[in-house]
């Protein structure tokens, strides 16, 4: 490349300086550490009446007193299983919402809790089901495997089963 002034000599080629490379280093470290927050939920909360631990649900469901939902993909329910009384629905269904009320017998006033692998996934189908006009939904933001929230269904040793 020629020198812009004509005098003939070569440019050398632009190299990266150090501060460039810390910044863009820095940059790579921050956008990883939000992906990581975010995959494993880590401001995740086990508090107020619209969240319940898993320990709770399972015996909620047990009782009679909720509607457990597995809203994870099925190669999730083969790998980890199933929590013991939950209903798995892939939320990715197009007839998700109809099954729901299958499994509610057409009462959108029942009481819903939502279960997935880390908590990201049931607090996004929530407001989905608060807008298909259900009121009382309740997220267990631990979900299978752990997050922010506490340990999780499987750490805390809960039996499952595989559908």
């Amino acid at each position: 490349m020629s020198d812009p002034s004509g005098n003939g000599q070569q440019k050398p080629p632009s190299r990266m300086t150090r501060r460039g490379a810390l910044v863009l280093g820095l940059a790579g470290i921050a956008t990883g550490g939000a992906v990581a927050a975010q995959w494993y939920n880590v401001l995740a909360e086990n508090d107020g009446e619209a969240a319940i631990s898993p320990v709770e649900a399972h015996r909620a469901s047990g009782a009679g007193e909720i509607t457990l939902v597995d809203i994870r993909r099925p190669d999730e329910w083969e790998r980890w299983g199933v929590g013991e009384g939950a209903v798995p629905i892939d939320m990715r269904r197009a007839d998700f919402i109809d099954e729901l009320l299958v499994r509610t017998g057409g009462d959108r006033g029942k009481p819903v809790a939502l279960i997935c692998a880390r908590g990201v996934r049931s607090r996004r189908m929530t407001e989905r089901l608060q807008a298909a006009g259900f009121t009382q939904i309740i997220d267990v933001p631990e979900g299978m495997l752990g997050s922010g929230a506490g340990p999780g269904w499987i750490k805390r040793e809960l039996p499952v089963y595989r559908p």
